[in-house]
């Protein structure tokens, strides 16, 4: 597949929801969908919250595709920048409401459960983005245990090869913490200006 050619589908698809086309939200409902769901899910922790998300999310896609600007990055990252931020905005909402009824906690409290879930959402997203290359060593390594010898042999590279992609993989991880970086941005091959809510 030609380098462009997952910006080209971004691009058509944008145009076919411009013109109305009720077909390619559907395609992209079921493209982004588990994303978006799962994103929402990571932050909120509650599974109609997150269909609520969803749904809004699509909604607002489909009403706004000019929003949506190729420039900026990958439609995928659009789409879970979208998610992310209404999550949190949703988290932020519920929590304060339920310290003003006179819930446990303070505003700190709520403050740091908000970075946390926003944190744990951005490391979903960057896994999920990650070259399967680097996916598949991190995932040997940290949930099957298996060390950089055992991960090389596993996946058939060198151990220097399976060293690199578990450094890379790791580097990659370690942005979801920074709130002043985009996450998205980091992944490989991505420039996206949609990471910095993300």
């Amino acid at each position: 597949m030609p380098k462009d050619a997952p910006r080209r589908w971004d691009r058509r698809m944008q145009q076919r929801l411009a013109h109305g086309e009720a077909a390619a939200l559907g395609e992209l409902y079921d493209r982004f969908a588990s994303l978006v769901h799962g994103l929402a899910h990571r932050v909120l922790g509650d599974e109609s919250g997150a269909d609520r998300i969803t749904r809004e999310v699509f909604a607002h896609v489909w009403e706004n595709p000019d929003a949506y600007d190729p420039k900026q990055g990958p439609l995928r990252s659009w789409i879970a920048t979208l998610a992310h931020q209404r999550a949190v905005r949703r988290l932020r909402q519920t929590e304060s409401a339920a310290l003003a009824r006179g819930g446990e906690g303070t505003t700190e409290d709520l403050e740091r459960k908000v970075r946390r879930a926003s944190a744990a959402a951005r490391a979903d997203y960057i896994v999920s983005a990650m070259p399967t290359p680097l996916r598949a060593a991190l995932e040997l390594a940290y949930f099957q245990r298996r060390d950089y010898r055992q991960t090389a042999a596993d996946l058939g590279v060198t151990e220097d090869e399976a060293r690199r992609r578990l450094r890379l993989g790791l580097q990659l991880l370690s942005t979801a913490n920074d709130t002043d970086g985009p996450a998205a941005s980091h992944t490989p091959g991505s420039s996206s200006g949609y990471g910095t809510a993300l």
